[in-house]
């Protein structure tokens, strides 16, 4: 693979562009681009076919990753080689790789036709935690969900919601909508079956939910739940039983009990 000078100063307008990525969210829009690091990560967005615009590796990880260079190189995707300190100013990995690349944000198509199509689909209500974020799209993708709307979330974008994906961000099918109450009415009028999870004594036990049908279930904020209204607009309130004193999950634990009975139990 042909490469050109090693870089190693931080002042470097493709290094300092990759910081200014990772730390703006406003970055990041504005560009249209969000950056990877490891070779699992960017191997993942090669397999899927992301567009990458950039890919950098230190000198060593040059040296150590040959066959995934290759393919990089099958993609014609642009190589920077960096020093191996530069890799480590700019890392955010405990053991970094020396492998870090800019990726495109995929174009978000109108979703509506999708519903009409039918499946299992989940939304989220204002999930603040990168780490549940990261988690339940992997389960969604374990599990086959046909699709994750994103409430006004924290961005999904972030370094840290990348990373914690595994590289299912570039698997399961994400919507971006701000606006709740139109995907809620949205939903109902292509026949989705909407599910409010809440804690409540009185709302449907989930085993005893019937999801044969098009479906879509709601997760809300990790402190506050779903609002009163929005759980109302639903067309089902459902919970999980629980046992003892116990008497919430955490987000992701619960998004992956109930994405498991969404999909009947079945990978």
């Amino acid at each position: 693979m042909q490469h050109n000078t090693v870089l190693s100063s931080k002042d470097n307008v493709n290094i300092k562009r990759y910081q200014k990525l990772a730390a703006s969210k406003r970055e990041r829009y504005a560009d249209g681009l969000f950056v990877l690091e490891g070779v699992r990560l960017v191997q993942d967005a090669l397999l899927e076919q992301a567009q990458l615009e950039c890919l950098m590796v230190t000198e060593s990880a040059l040296e150590k990753y040959p066959a995934f260079l290759a393919q990089a190189d099958l993609r014609e995707v642009r190589l920077l080689v960096i020093s191996n300190e530069l890799g480590a100013k700019i890392a955010q990995t405990e053991q970094p790789q020396g492998v870090f690349a800019l990726c495109r944000m995929p174009r978000q198509e109108d979703y509506q036709p999708v519903l009409y199509r039918g499946g299992h689909f989940l939304m989220l209500h204002q999930l603040q935690d990168p780490g549940n974020l990261g988690m339940i799209l992997r389960t969604a993708d374990a599990l086959g969900i046909d699709g994750v709307f994103l409430c006004g979330c924290c961005d999904v974008y972030s370094p840290k919601v990348i990373r914690a994906t595994m590289g299912s961000v570039f698997r399961v099918p994400l919507w971006q909508e701000p606006d709740t109450d139109r995907l809620l009415c949205r939903m109902q009028a292509a026949g989705v079956h909407t599910y409010a999870a809440v804690i409540d004594p009185d709302a449907r036990e989930l085993r005893s939910c019937d999801f044969n049908g098009s479906a879509a279930v709601m997760i809300g904020n990790e402190g506050s739940g779903i609002p009163a209204q929005l759980a109302d607009a639903c067309d089902t309130r459902l919970t999980i039983r629980m046992q003892g004193h116990i008497n919430s999950l955490n987000a992701a634990m619960a998004a992956g009990i109930i994405l498991w009975e969404l999909q009947g139990g079945q990978v």
